[in-house]
């Protein structure tokens, strides 16, 4: 039997800040994706019981998986009354798929183990090439709605850096980002690029000693520590001018701009730095694919087809850089670092007087003793 504090949002994103090692997460959340898992993996809970369906077998989302490998427990499907009836802070316990609360039994779910979530995966690969097809007809027609605003001179709020002929390293709360920016250092403290924060991206470069510049999003998942510290907040806002983060930025008195553009936050920080006059973007951690959209829970990809389209030509994308190269510590390294750290030693040694004066006394006793 699992025990546990209950902890309980339907966004789990919202959640993860809340959560504390030996919780209980409670989550709304259909088709776990990584992100998300590796949050839930991070803050140490026991248990997580879901409301909806984890792995719906639209697309392979990878977040089960990852929960159950790393030992936590995933209770699937229990629906919406079960939800209901568990409140932050209650007493759970999770006996098989049975669920009690405060001691009373509320109701049950499945339990999704590795056999299970196999068995699920592969049928969602087998959906893969219906679910593409719909992926791509979606794309195309929110390429025609939305073309306009990408074809045309975004006007964005003046900057507080100078972009002109500089690098802008654009880092997104995507797959890998921590590793990615961490193979990243050398780069960052050598070429000192302009740092943008899309939403929690901005959090990923606080907890590598990086200090933002620019802050881009919608607000919904960068801490107040990191907006705090930042030199500029662009809120993302609706094309009709709604702008939902807004009201969280002037809750914290902090100055902002609001630029409304179709598509994601992370297109809005590429055409920025394009716009600008960047010499080289960096993008870190972005949506790129069929799989990354699908997890976000967009329907097509439509404005990022045609913000990598327009700027391309200085566009790198350093998603999935830490694979690149992995290098183990060889013998054969270690062996040279020593011998080259020794040699200088063992020149100074022979050279000292004592050392003189003993190597004298030898050659003067091989000489009596060999009669030279």
């Amino acid at each position: 039997m699992i025990k546990g504090i209950a902890k309980v949002d339907r966004r789990t994103k919202n959640l993860c800040k809340r959560l504390k090692p030996g919780d209980i997460a409670v989550i709304y959340h259909r088709d776990i994706d990584e992100i998300a898992a590796e949050a839930l993996v991070k803050a140490k809970i026991k248990a997580v019981i879901n409301a909806d369906i984890s792995i719906s077998c639209r697309y392979p989302n990878e977040g089960p998986r990852i929960l159950v490998e790393n030992g936590i427990k995933l209770i699937d499907n229990v629906g919406e009354d079960v939800f209901c009836k568990i409140k932050e802070g209650d007493h759970l316990a999770i006996d098989g798929e049975d669920i009690y609360c405060n001691e009373v039994y509320i109701g049950k779910g499945t339990v999704l183990d590795a056999d299970k979530i196999e068995f699920l995966m592969e049928e969602s690969y087998k959906n893969l090439d219906v679910e593409l097809d719909r992926f791509i007809e979606n794309t195309l027609e929110y390429a025609k709605r939305e073309k306009e605003f990408f074809i045309k001179k975004i006007r964005f709020p003046k900057p507080v850096v100078d972009f002109k002929r500089r690098h802008v390293l654009v880092v997104v709360r995507g797959k890998d980002f921590r590793e990615d920016l961490n193979a990243l250092h050398a780069y960052i403290d050598e070429v000192k690029p302009i740092l943008i924060g899309v939403d929690g991206g901005g959090d990923a470069l606080l907890e590598n000693g990086y200090i933002p510049d620019i802050i881009v999003g919608d607000m919904d998942s960068v801490s107040d520590r990191c907006l705090k510290s930042c030199k500029q907040i662009i809120v993302h806002a609706y094309p009709d001018g709604r702008a939902p983060g807004l009201k969280r930025v002037n809750e914290l008195n902090l100055k902002s701009d609001i630029v409304p553009m179709p598509g994601t936050s992370e297109d809005i920080a590429l055409l920025m730095a394009y716009e600008m006059g960047a010499d080289l973007i960096v993008a870190l951690g972005t949506h790129t694919n069929m799989i990354d959209f699908l997890e976000k829970g967009r329907k097509g990809m439509a404005s990022t087809f045609l913000v990598r389209l327009k700027v391309g030509s200085k566009l790198m994308d350093a998603k999935g850089v830490n694979k690149l190269y992995r290098s183990g510590v060889k013998a054969s390294y270690i062996l040279g670092i020593t011998v080259s750290a020794l040699l200088p030693i063992c020149v100074v040694f022979l050279m000292s007087p004592p050392m003189q004066q003993f190597l004298n006394i030898i050659r003067l006793r091989l000489k009596l003793i060999l009669g030279i």
